[in-house]
């Protein structure tokens, strides 16, 4: 069975929309999802409320939590680390890829190919990350094909998120996990690699 999760989805606690994150959770339900990654803006506390909804619906989908950083030079994607403790908001990308392996997390950076707040081509030189955001739900597909072919030339996995700031946004773009996933074994996953985006949206259809 393949595992399907959104790993980028914004609530109200991010600050730019006014998004309830349980009709986020019951919309991703709906659509038949493994999983979904809250991932709010600059904070790993702002992602507290998903505590309550992963014991809410634990027999129905799991819950993650994560932050989308802003690092100096663009957004990552950044789960298994309380980012709060760590003091590096807007500090350059190699400290913050640094400082989260060396606590055990992921970084991943997200929208790479967007114009503003992503990291565009550094991302080649860049040691360290677990995947590349490859399809991305706010993006233009051109700078999503852009981010998937960084991701090969690295011989990395490509990640599929919403990005949702709306609750029927969730699931236009997902991560399919060729293995199962748990709470316990989710950031190993991530390290792994072994998973692919899946962008829904009518134009993925003419490439890939």
């Amino acid at each position: 069975m393949k595992f399907k999760i959104d790993l980028h989805v914004h609530s109200k606690y991010s600050g730019d929309t006014d998004s309830e994150p349980e009709e986020a959770v019951l919309h991703a339900i709906g659509l038949n999802l493994q999983g979904i990654a809250f991932t709010e803006h600059y904070y790993f506390a702002a992602s507290e409320h998903a505590e309550g909804l992963r014991e809410k619906y634990r027999d129905r989908i799991l819950i993650f939590r994560g932050v989308e950083f802003s690092t100096e030079e663009g957004h990552c994607l950044i789960f298994g680390v309380d980012t709060d403790s760590l003091a590096l908001r807007y500090a350059p990308v190699e400290d913050v890829i640094r400082m989260v392996t060396m606590h055990g997390g992921v970084v991943i950076p997200s929208h790479p190919y967007r114009t503003g707040n992503s990291l565009g081509d550094r991302v080649y030189d860049l040691n360290g990350i677990s995947a590349v955001e490859g399809y991305n739900g706010y993006n233009m597909h051109v700078f999503n094909i852009r981010a998937i072919e960084a991701a090969r030339a690295l011989n990395l996995s490509f990640t599929g998120g919403s990005d949702a700031h709306a609750p029927g946004e969730v699931g236009s773009c997902f991560t399919e996990f060729n293995d199962e996933v748990t709470a316990d074994n989710f950031i190993e996953l991530l390290k792994l690699g072994n998973y692919q985006g899946v962008d829904t949206r009518k134009i993925s259809r003419w490439i890939f």
